[in-house]
């Protein structure tokens, strides 16, 4: 057993392809135990691993060393095993029944009769695909997926198994529920079932409620902070305003992105200019409107988007106008307000000694797809500042990211891969050769582009097993019409990955607002210089089956 093909998943990130789960497992096991130097987080998929490092230049170390690592010693390696009680009355029950040929009463003899397998996460937090010993369940996914389905339903997609951990959209055929809390921040290990772990599903005839209030119990908690001596009311919030850090990196197979900001050069920025350590907690302000009023004199400073600032005093009086990229005061009872900006999207709002909100999971970023970490600020929302610490001075302006206007093409440097050789060079060549507008159904998890002239049509049909992802991912669905991936992008998916924007390259495409243009230059991975031969493949890939979103 052993690792048969490396590809580049962005110059940070390789993807290693395994035969089989068992392999895949073993790899994981392997790499959680004996991390590769540089390592930083691996995801498992149904037939590779992610994995993410600090530098290239580890990366491309880790080409080389992953096809040796041996793996066989590692086979028997088990994880822990769980049983769910579950209450067989979905409403797909009778459906699978006749896909299957097994009936209602065969389908629930074979979900119980036999092991499933966690073979990797990725959906949500707590929601792990489940691999059983035989094919006897293998069933198609909804051909028009619900809007909502509750927490705690069991349901089959493909050849997987799951239980959905909190109440999402979803197409797989439900096939009961159950009262196994599958997500709880409170546990040390938050998952309940992690890869590599085994299942037992048990049938139960009790009728029971299912509530999806763990996440949202313990979000309101961290949202809902003790008022303090200092700190910062919001008065208005703008169209969005989250509490955001350097993200929680290392929780990919758990279904939990890294999240953070979206422009981390700003968010860097504006705590180097207040004295913070780069990682405190700021706030990321979407397109202006945000009014925020110290009580207790505060140093605050403002990046990313070039947002005009006004302070106002107690009676609305504007008392200045306060430079971007600068430290400046904000006496008690002051109201400082971001205007709309006239370049860029993201400003980034940093006080000396950084927002103490409660973090989760280690930090305290807002991540909107898995609905970790504080709620969106609201009116009335308390922003506590924490007490400097230490003897950090306040800093110089620098430079900050560029925010874009939108008037010419932003230049985005890109990565092939690593499943390119899922196009051909007609779309290789449409990638590069034309300009690609931002939509403004666009957001914190992806940015949505439409072609010029042409899309990007594949070479293969069918859809790629669910693997991970990383930020910058260009991810294509059927329509030929990439997603850029972001901060908040999902940790797997389904659909194949042409290229990866360099993680230099993101804090511009984070400042793209809609209707501006971007377009793609290919790099060599590790160097960022342009390559030799402009298209160059990936490694054969992995076997096609369907896709397995939920």
């Amino acid at each position: 057993m052993s690792v048969i093909g490396v590809r580049w998943s962005g110059p940070h990130a390789v993807l290693a392809e395994l035969s089989d789960l068992a392999g895949v497992l073993a790899l994981h096991h392997r790499l959680q135990q004996e991390p590769l130097p540089g390592q930083r987080d691996t995801v498992a998929g149904a037939s590779t691993v992610l994995v993410k490092f600090e530098s290239s230049f580890h990366a491309a170390a880790a080409h080389h060393l992953l096809p040796g690592l041996d793996l066989t010693v590692r086979e028997q390696v088990a994880g822990a095993e769980v049983l769910i009680e579950v209450v067989y009355d979905g409403e797909d029950l009778a459906e699978v029944g006749q896909l299957t040929g097994l009936g209602a009463d065969g389908v629930v003899a074979a979900h119980t009769g036999q092991l499933w397998t966690g073979a990797f996460g990725g959906f949500a937090p707590g929601f792990t695909y489940l691999v059983g010993e035989n094919d006897s369940l293998s069933v198609p996914r909804r051909s028009s997926p619900r809007t909502v389905v509750p927490a705690g339903a069991v349901a089959l997609g493909g050849a997987f198994s799951a239980v959905y951990p909190r109440q999402s959209p979803g197409g797989w055929q439900l096939l009961g529920h159950t009262t196994a809390r599958m997500w709880d921040l409170d546990r040390e290990s938050p998952a309940l079932v992690r890869p590599g772990d085994t299942v037992r599903y048990v049938a139960v005839r009790e009728t029971v409620v299912v509530r999806d209030e763990a996440l949202a119990h313990r979000a309101a908690s961290a949202d809902q902070p003790s008022r303090s001596s200092s700190g910062l009311d919001v008065v208005a919030a703008g169209l969005q305003s989250l509490v955001q850090d350097l993200g929680r990196p290392g929780f990919g197979d758990l279904g939990v992105s890294v999240a953070g900001a979206a422009d981390p050069r700003a968010a860097r920025q504006a705590n180097r200019l207040v004295g913070n350590q780069p990682g405190a907690a700021v706030v990321e302000n979407l397109l202006g409107g945000l009014s925020i009023r110290a009580h207790t004199d505060q140093v605050l400073a403002v990046t990313g988007a070039a947002t005009p600032l006004t302070v106002h005093d107690a009676d609305q009086a504007v008392v200045r106008r306060p430079a971007l990229n600068a430290p400046f005061a904000l006496l008690d009872g002051e109201t400082l307000t971001l205007g709309a900006p006239v370049t860029g999207v993201r400003s980034y709002l940093a006080a000396r000694g950084g927002l103490d909100v409660a973090p989760v999971l280690g930090s305290r970023s807002s991540d909107s797809m898995s609905g970790i970490g504080p709620k969106p600020l609201a009116p009335g929302a308390w922003l506590p500042v924490a007490a400097a610490v230490g003897s950090h001075p306040v800093g110089s302006a620098e430079p900050g990211s560029p925010a874009e206007d939108g008037k010419k093409p932003v230049l985005l440097r890109v990565t092939l891969g690593p499943r390119d050789d899922w196009f051909g060079s007609a779309a290789l060549s449409a990638l590069t050769d034309q300009d690609w507008l931002v939509t403004p159904q666009s957001n914190r998890i992806g940015v949505r582009l439409q072609p010029a002239e042409t899309a990007l049509v594949r070479s293969r049909e069918g859809e790629l097993p669910s693997e991970g992802t990383v930020a910058g991912a260009l991810q294509v669905p059927p329509n030929g019409q990439p997603v850029l991936f972001l901060a908040d992008h999902p940790v797997t998916g389904g659909y194949p990955v042409i290229a990866v924007v360099v993680p230099q390259d993101l804090p511009l495409a984070a400042q793209l607002p809609p209707g501006a243009t971007a377009r793609f230059a290919v790099v060599d991975p590790t160097t960022l210089a342009p390559p030799q031969q402009h298209h160059t493949k990936s490694a054969p890939s992995a076997t096609v089956s369907e896709g397995s979103q939920p």
